[in-house]
């Protein structure tokens, strides 16, 4: 094989990795940090919502850098892939974005209002989940399948193609599981009655969460037949057991965790992993396609000499990305004090 050809290979599965890195560390990060704002609309009490905001004031806007760096390292390292994904769904891309602006806006002006405080709140609340809708029926939409003509490589879908029974349940379970992350991160991060409540709710949601888990995991593999060949074909079926198996586990753990030991720490951790298993059984289902179960990681990469150009660049900032929010996360770790404001 040449060595042109050889590097192509690599390039291609290691910006592949890296953008489902990056996508996931998106998700964990920006997770709990969506479904915070979420929880703000069954907590009414004003002190405890200001409790809540300043628990990810220092760290809310640098999550969504991940963000950034997913979506336009799709658009660089795989542009066909990004030329076909985008126009299949452009609606809740665009609503997603739009919503985590106006997000970012009620976030900052509700504490510079006295008068307004209850509009920008609600609109905190709102931009919060719509935006966690939005990314669960953008995934739903893409697992389903995009309908794509070869030939002019190029989406030949319908303008409401994303919006379907399967893609609004698993954007439902989205906002579930981002409210599960945030409940626990509040626990982690609070004291006294706003945690005792959160310990409730994260209860709550951790078994609506796990049973969308259910209704999506088995709904997926009759979305197409290359995902039900990958789960249950032969001796592949134990995998899929043995990936069930773990996820009620971590529940277990996590339940356990809230109620029997009260731990801080656990839940959130715990729940993270939850997330992290599904991230990956659901890399089982996509892999090797970008596009499923229509374009491949290599049919969609750019030119392998554009990719050793951009890895150089992703290899010195990726790390920097990482130590800052990493150094951001540890001066700002232990529980918030409800006397500090934010500035």
């Amino acid at each position: 094989m040449p060595i042109a050809e050889g590097v192509a290979f690599d390039l291609t599965f290691v910006w592949g990795f890296l953008i489902a890195f990056a996508v996931l560390i998106y998700v964990v990060l920006d997770g709990f940090d969506l479904g915070l704002g979420m929880l703000f609309a069954v907590e009414p009490e004003r002190r405890h919502r200001d409790v809540m905001m300043n628990s990810v004031a220092p760290v809310w806007d640098g999550n969504e850098t991940w963000l950034v760096l997913g979506g336009g390292g799709l658009f660089a390292a795989f542009p066909l892939a990004y030329a076909l994904i985008l126009p299949a769904l452009y609606a809740p891309i665009i609503a997603m974005l739009l919503a985590l602006i106006f997000r970012g806006v009620a976030f900052e002006f509700r504490w510079r209002t006295e008068r307004w405080r209850g509009v920008w709140d609600v609109a905190f609340i709102g931009g919060s989940a719509v935006a966690a809708l939005s990314q669960g029926i953008a995934l739903g939409a893409l697992l389903q399948g995009i309908t794509i003509d070869k030939a002019a490589r190029a989406y030949a879908g319908g303008w409401w193609d994303w919006l379907t029974p399967f893609s609004v349940t698993v954007g439902l379970a989205v906002m579930v599981g981002y409210m599960l992350l945030g409940a626990t991160w509040l626990i982690m991060k609070t004291d006294g009655e706003l945690q005792d409540r959160m310990r409730t709710r994260a209860w709550i949601l951790g078994v609506a969460t796990v049973a969308f888990i259910g209704a999506v995991s088995l709904w997926t593999p009759f979305l197409q037949e290359g995902y039900f060949v990958r789960w249950f074909a032969g001796t592949r079926i134990f995998l899929a057991v043995l990936v069930g198996a773990a996820v009620l586990g971590l529940a277990v753990l996590m339940f356990r965790a809230l109620h029997v030991h009260r731990h801080d720490y656990w839940p959130f951790m715990l729940a993270l992993a939850m997330f992290g298993l599904c991230f990956v059984g659901l890399g089982i289902c996509m892999f090797p396609y970008i596009v499923p179960t229509e374009v491949t990681l290599w049919e969609a990469a750019a030119p392998y000499r554009s990719q050793l150009f951009m890895i150089i660049g992703a290899g010195i900032l990726i790390p920097i990305i990482l130590a800052y929010t990493g150094y951001a996360y540890w001066v700002f770790r232990g529980k918030v004090d409800p006397e500090a404001g934010y500035h």
